[in-house]
């Protein structure tokens, strides 16, 4: 039997979920509704979802709490999440992106803008198709183990921020406008705004940890990935050391 892809609504509103769920079923969907936090997290618990459509009011602890604590945990930091939001002011918006949703959709929304951005975190999220390895500087990116290390310390990236990093890598000193990363990283951004990619560089550029400098903006541009930046930073640490006395 042919899996299809299972998804957690968590929505409060009885009417609105099934309404989603309905429409999810029509698309090829496996929908499963959950009014509240706590039934949120048995739902997860039980069965992993593929993708999960979280509501940023929900009764007691709110989707943004929710995803925050998901995020953190192992076991739900790759799951793509969808926030669902009343709130379309763009500070809102970047607040969902910081707390590690993906995406996120505004009420009132059509069946397909929702289809189409559900099919478009699940296809960020699949496993890179090339298979190689890359290196620059002392960042080392292996896309067929999924491992990335910096100065031979292993990082630990979500699998967007992955796929970020990895073009960035393949293009590295090249510039590359956040239009161009959508249309190359993310593939399908027709629903995704340009603001997306900044979160996304913020999250990169944390996970990197001393790496992250590497990850440079480019004013009006856009960003790009460079080792100079990373070797000029040692070479500022070597010349600010103390120097050893002679004998």
């Amino acid at each position: 039997m042919k899996h299809l892809p299972r998804v957690l609504i968590v929505e409060d509103e009885p009417a609105i979920a099934e309404l989603i769920a309905v429409n999810l079923r029509h698309g090829g969907f496996d929908p499963v509704v959950a009014q509240d936090s706590v039934t949120a997290q048995r739902e997860l618990d039980a069965v992993l979802p593929d993708v999960i459509l979280l509501d940023w009011m929900l009764p007691g602890q709110s989707g943004i709490a929710l995803a925050r604590h998901w995020r953190k945990q192992a076991r739900t930091r790759s799951t793509p999440i969808l926030m669902l939001t009343a709130r379309g002011d763009e500070p809102d918006k970047v607040a969902g992106l910081d707390a590690g949703a993906d995406d996120y959709i505004t009420k009132p929304f059509s069946t397909q803008e929702l289809l189409a951005r559900i099919r478009a975190v699940l296809r960020r999220r699949a496993p890179e198709s090339v298979n190689d390895s890359v290196t620059v500087g002392s960042l080392v990116l292996d896309a067929a183990t999924h491992r990335i290390s910096y100065q031979g310390q292993e990082l630990k990236l979500g699998p967007t921020e992955f796929k970020l990093l990895h073009y960035l890598m393949k293009h590295a000193e090249r510039v590359h406008s956040r239009s161009a990363l959508l249309d190359k990283v993310w593939g399908d951004h027709v629903f995704i705004e340009e603001r997306t990619v900044d979160v996304h560089v913020k999250r990169l550029r944390e996970a990197l940890g001393a790496a992250g400098t590497m990850v440079e903006t480019v004013r009006g541009a856009g960003y790009r990935l460079t080792a100079v930046v990373a070797v000029a930073a040692g070479a500022a640490n070597q010349a600010t050391a103390p120097a050893q006395s002679g004998t």
